[in-house]
């Protein structure tokens, strides 16, 4: 498949008759293991990422590994999107010269985000630099832009995510990501604010079912961290059980959470 068969492939998935549904993937393994599962398309996770690594999430620690990643991941016979936090930069034109890397190995997309490592949000007008910036450089590339006021708990309202989504749409989003919102009514608000752009939201177990989340509007839906996360708590409680036997199968730990993975590499000390 062609790049521009690719990105267009990529793009068709979000106007399908189901949302996609993107499960996502922290190395070369795991993403060919989603895709010999039959998934139509496979993302990254910067969590799982930036923590195989032995590195912090969301503090742009992981631009080599995301970029390396991404370029080994294009190999793929599915389209690929790769999460490259905020840019790795504050530099729209750094920014975009990543972006321009990444699709020309033949990846599919990128999702980027607004929040920043001190738990702020980044001003608006900056997060759309980045995304013109991005789809000047690669016109194709499905930019995904992300906006962290209900990740975050900042101007988590309605009003504040849609003014943020349609200043990214403005400047060029194919399409923008709310992790946090999980309500169907705001959720529904926000898909008929939005038009024809793509909603992209964040599974949560504990809340809206695929099915539900269609009815709502809602064109992508990705799992985030979740596989990573649940890979760490089986890898551990299989290795439990082995060492204990009288355990029994029963007695598994709980996933771990966001904090407790990023805890894994601060817990050791600063990186050599």
């Amino acid at each position: 498949m062609s790049t521009h068969e690719t990105h267009g492939t990529f793009r068709d998935l979000h106007h399908g008759e189901r949302p996609l549904l993107l499960p996502n993937a922290w190395d070369h393994a795991s993403a060919a293991a989603l895709y010999r599962s039959g998934f139509p398309a496979v993302g990254t996770t910067s969590l799982g990422v930036a923590a195989a690594a032995g590195l912090s999430d969301g503090s742009g620690a992981a631009r080599a590994q995301t970029l390396a990643l991404g370029r080994g991941l294009a190999r793929l016979p599915v389209p690929v999107s790769v999460d490259i936090e905020g840019g790795f930069s504050d530099d729209p034109d750094e920014v975009a010269v990543l972006g321009a890397e990444l699709a020309r190995t033949g990846v599919a997309g990128v999702n980027v985000e607004d929040g920043l490592p001190d738990g702020t949000l980044a001003d608006p007008a900056r997060h759309a630099a980045k995304v013109s910036a991005l789809k000047e450089a690669a016109p194709g590339l499905f930019v995904n832009a992300r906006t962290d006021t209900h990740w975050l708990g900042t101007d988590a309202t309605l009003e504040g995510a849609l003014r943020r989504c349609a200043r990214y749409v403005e400047a060029g989003a194919d399409g923008v990501f709310v992790p946090g919102l999980v309500r169907s009514g705001e959720i529904a608000s926000l898909v008929a604010e939005l038009g024809t752009t793509p909603l992209n939201v964040l599974y949560s177990p504990a809340h809206l079912r695929r099915d539900e989340l269609a009815r709502a509007g809602v064109r992508r839906i990705s799992l985030g961290s979740l596989l990573f996360r649940a890979a760490l708590q089986r890898a551990t409680d299989l290795a439990a059980s082995i060492a204990a036997p009288e355990r029994g199968p029963e007695a598994s730990s709980p996933m771990p959470g966001y904090a407790e993975v990023e805890a894994l590499h601060a817990d050791f000390g600063p990186q050599p």
